[in-house]
């Protein structure tokens, strides 16, 4: 089966050709260009060769298209031109996305660490500005993957493999009971066929705190008696005394430290787990993302 011969035709080429056109000689289209006129002899003659045709005529003085040159020139022209709103354009957008970061954070994350990550990074200098998605894991991950965002931040326990990750805080979930509940008084911690069983305020669906437990419980959970999308609902339903809920130790440090709310021992069950920066497979980060991810540096930390 035959298949067309395209030249690999040099860019500079058609540009010194349409030089040419307008300042009536090769050395003047050669000054234009800042190179010698050996050099833009050569790549009219190398363009020649690769169309087939004459495109100046070189016997009378100065420089004069041909007629096919002529025909040719108002093609390259039209390539120079669509060439440079190319570049032009892509600069402005490079531009514009160097003014901006866009980045994404579970709840957790995004009301007690980014804040303070925040802060480091333009007191070191950061200057895009910066915006700030607020999801749950899976939501910042869907983000991620539709490219909406560039870095993302997440408390799931399972990173896609199509992700790559890196560790930026540890944290620890914990269950938690208004100081009236009947659990606040309990002597022996809870153990892990007792929580299974408990009827919970939880986050919804997709929520990294959510996954993690059911990880940590391989799944064996009783359904949530309440599902919520937030931790300030879940703790302000944790207060009333109505359900325990198990949570992030960030979401309640200050509640547990000033008495609103009363941690609940347990036993047989580890509930750490790694708070996690992600971004695309294959894509480098950009300067400002590179510069974030180096401000959210590994921490540990209650609150």
């Amino acid at each position: 089966m035959a298949t067309d011969h395209r030249p690999g035709l040099d860019l500079e080429a058609l540009r010194v050709l349409t030089l040419v056109a307008d300042l009536g000689s090769i050395s003047a289209a050669a000054r234009a260009e800042q190179i010698s006129q050996p050099s833009a002899s050569k790549r009219i003659q190398v363009l020649e060769r690769q169309l087939g045709l004459e495109l100046l005529d070189r016997r009378t003085r100065g420089a004069v298209l041909t007629a096919h040159g002529s025909m040719v020139t108002g093609w390259c022209r039209a390539v120079v031109e669509a060439t440079d709103a190319l570049v032009t354009g892509s600069q402005a957008l490079s531009a514009r996305a160097a003014e901006q970061l866009s980045i994404g954070a579970s709840q957790t994350i995004a009301e007690y660490l980014a804040p303070s990550w925040l802060g480091e990074f333009r007191r070191r200098g950061g200057k895009p500005t910066v915006q700030l998605r607020v999801a749950n894991s899976q939501g910042v991950i869907a983000a991620l993957r539709a490219r909406e965002i560039e870095l993302g931040f997440v408390e799931t326990p399972t990173i896609p493999s199509d992700l790559r990750s890196r560790r930026v805080a540890v944290d620890r979930l914990v269950l938690v009971v208004a100081p009236d509940h009947p659990l606040a008084r309990r002597r022996n911690p809870v153990s892990r066929a007792e929580l299974s069983t408990m009827a919970l305020a939880s986050r919804e669906d997709g929520s990294g705190t959510r996954d993690t437990l059911h990880v940590a419980m391989e799944h064996a959970m009783a359904p949530a008696a309440v599902e919520l999308d937030s931790n300030a609902a879940v703790k302000v339903l944790v207060s009333s005394g109505s359900y325990p809920a198990v949570i992030s130790e960030l979401a309640v440090a200050n509640e547990l430290r000033d008495g609103r709310l009363v941690e609940v021992p347990l036993r047989d069950v580890e509930l750490s787990r790694s708070l996690n920066a992600v971004w695309r497979r294959g894509t480098r980060l950009g300067a400002a993302a590179d510069q974030f991810l180096l401000t959210a540096r590994p921490r540990r930390g209650r609150g």
